[in-house]
């Protein structure tokens, strides 16, 4: 990727910031590449790691050209194609949490909605991408904090063949459904990629058990996700996949560095059995 950026930062006031990216990208996955010139203007007042705000919001236009191709059956790429992209994305949070790295208590609730306009093959088309979040903590003891998440996200308003692949919905990996690969949960094609869909459910549950080890700054976290993807714009429960293992955090001053290792409960033919996930904060 390659491209520039002009940020303002207390513009007009304060911790309100102005981006404007222009940039060009390659994307390279399993079942389709993408090549994309982007421009963007976003307008945001979000969270950081030195001031944790109650409410963020952010609002934003998104042109964007991109070529893409998808893998057909044979395994063989197709002809690129063309869509011309205009959206007006906007999101925000409510977050009443102690800590944006290591929350112990309280909730954050979230929406992000971006209506777009596609215009493919000579033929427009409508839709509105649509996400909801919500998550909970609870201290349950001392040394143990019980987590949990649902996801929603649906696009209604055109068939999955007029939107391009990379505007899609897709679910898998470590901020997702842990146990299977980036993307990898899903819609399939003949060769057991995923295509994208237009709906997804996601709930995850975990417990972050602070142990005595390294005078308490390790800690272990057994958990559970869950996740469907469906073509469909109303999220389904007929392809739900499951995910389940166990974590370790090492609580730095900085925050918690997660190491997670999942195993899928319900794998495709292309799942690996077990999947590693590395990171900085915990999973949601």
């Amino acid at each position: 990727m390659a491209g520039v950026t002009f940020r303002k930062n207390n513009f007009p006031g304060r911790d309100r910031i102005l981006t404007v990216d222009a940039f060009a990208s390659t994307l390279d996955y399993d079942a389709y590449d993408a090549r994309t010139i982007s421009l963007i203007g976003t307008y945001e007042r979000v969270s950081t790691l030195l001031f944790q705000k109650p409410f963020s919001w952010s609002g934003a236009v998104e042109l964007v050209a991109t070529q893409e191709r998808e893998v057909d059956a044979a395994g063989n790429f197709g002809a690129r194609e063309t869509y011309l992209i205009a959206a007006l994305p906007a999101s925000a949070q409510i977050d009443t949490s102690d800590d944006l790295l290591n929350p112990t208590s309280g909730y954050r609730l979230g929406a992000r909605l971006s209506p777009e306009m596609s215009d493919h093959n000579g033929a427009q088309s409508f839709y509105l991408r649509s996400q909801a979040d919500a998550s909970a903590y609870r201290q349950m003891s001392e040394n143990v904090v019980l987590a949990g998440r649902v996801r929603l996200a649906s696009i209604p308003g055109a068939s999955v063949d007029d939107i391009a692949p990379s505007r899609r919905i897709y679910a898998g990996g470590g901020g997702s459904v842990r146990g299977y690969g980036y993307r990898q949960i899903g819609p399939l094609n003949g060769l057991g990629d995923p295509t994208g869909g237009r709906s997804l459910v996601e709930f995850s549950l975990e417990a972050r058990i602070r142990t005595g080890l390294m005078d308490g700054a390790v800690g272990v976290v057994p958990f559970i996700d869950a996740g469907s993807v469906g073509q469909d714009p109303i999220p389904g429960f007929d392809a739900i996949k499951f995910g389940a293992g166990v974590g370790l955090r090492y609580h730095s001053s900085f925050g918690p560095i997660r190491i997670d290792i999942a195993a899928p409960l319900n794998p495709g033919p292309n799942d690996a059995p077990v999947a590693v996930y590395v990171a900085l904060g915990q999973a949601f």
